[in-house]
């Protein structure tokens, strides 16, 4: 019963603003828009997924134990007062008319307890770009624009050096050819969970490499504060999340969320056990120069 109350109230709430009945103030470029802004300009990016957004309001995630900090310093990020740094935010503001049902009902359900938090903290003045640029696969009930979306994005690091800072289990690259046009490959892995408390020796390991180098992250909250940190020393950096995932579930056009054998490859010894069998763990062995 609390889920049909709760699915009655979702739909209705998004129902008022999507027909202007109620008023929506927050606007979101297009994932194209997204990616021809990074395509075309030296700026960095810090996404904004619904995760980052339960933690402003205080609440855990699965990889991040809560923190006033955590949550105070999201709620700044997000305020986006760096013209160099976009700020990505989910696109579900006007329509979700290309979303699959599943995804339909997800975001409405996320608005009706969130959109107070967007309205509260994103900034009136500015146009937001889409966090669905590093998820344009799985959300779609049209997936036909992600092959043209993912061939645009691979140009944003080709021929560059890149240092992708990640867990300890994502793997972003491996068995997949999504970093190939790269110039080259370096990694620095982090803890799997709760990096937030790593962080100072994470930005220490980063800026080891000179700035010529174009940094990728991939480690969930730490990741928006590990941005804005190097953004400010000058670095060009991308808060990827989890796009190697869904380009793995593009690839294989995947009709829902599957699991991937390398997340569950944890570790040193772990990889080298693994790259027996599979070549690609033992070049990701290769391209490893810190584990913190």
């Amino acid at each position: 019963m609390k889920r049909v109350i709760k699915n009655i109230l979702a739909v209705t709430a998004y129902y008022l603003y999507e027909k202007g009945i109620l008023h929506n103030r927050i606007r979101v470029h297009s994932i194209d828009e997204t990616i021809d802004e990074l395509l075309s300009t030296e700026k960095s990016m810090v996404r904004f997924g619904d995760g980052e957004i339960v933690m402003i309001k205080g609440g855990d995630l699965m990889l991040q134990k809560a923190a006033p900090e955590i949550g105070e310093g999201l709620a700044e990020i997000l305020a986006y007062s760096y013209d160099g740094l976009i700020v990505t935010i989910p696109g579900i503001f006007d329509t979700l008319s290309d979303h699959h049902k599943a995804s339909r009902q997800f975001w409405k359900d996320h608005l009706l307890f969130c959109r107070k938090t967007y309205e509260k903290y994103c900034n009136p003045d500015r146009i937001y770009y889409s966090t669905f640029v590093s998820r344009c696969y799985y959300y779609g009930s049209d997936r036909s624009k992600c092959e043209g979306w993912f061939a645009k994005i691979r140009k944003i690091w080709e021929n560059k050096d890149i240092v992708i800072v990640e867990g300890t289990k994502t793997h972003n690259g491996v068995g997949n050819d999504l970093f190939d046009s790269a110039g080259s490959i370096e990694r620095i892995i982090c803890p799997p969970s709760d990096a937030y408390g790593a962080l100072p020796a994470i930005l220490d390991a980063c800026l080891g490499y000179d700035k010529d180098r174009l940094f990728l992250l991939s480690v969930g909250v730490t990741a928006k504060f590990l941005a804005l940190e190097l953004f400010r020393r000058g670095y060009r950096v991308l808060d990827i999340g989890n796009m190697d995932m869904e380009y793995e579930w593009y690839v294989r056009k995947a009709p829902d969320k599957l699991s991937l054998a390398k997340h569950d490859v944890a570790g040193e010894a772990a990889n080298r056990e693994a790259a027996v069998h599979n070549s690609a763990y033992g070049k990701y062995l290769e391209q490893v120069k810190c584990w913190l």
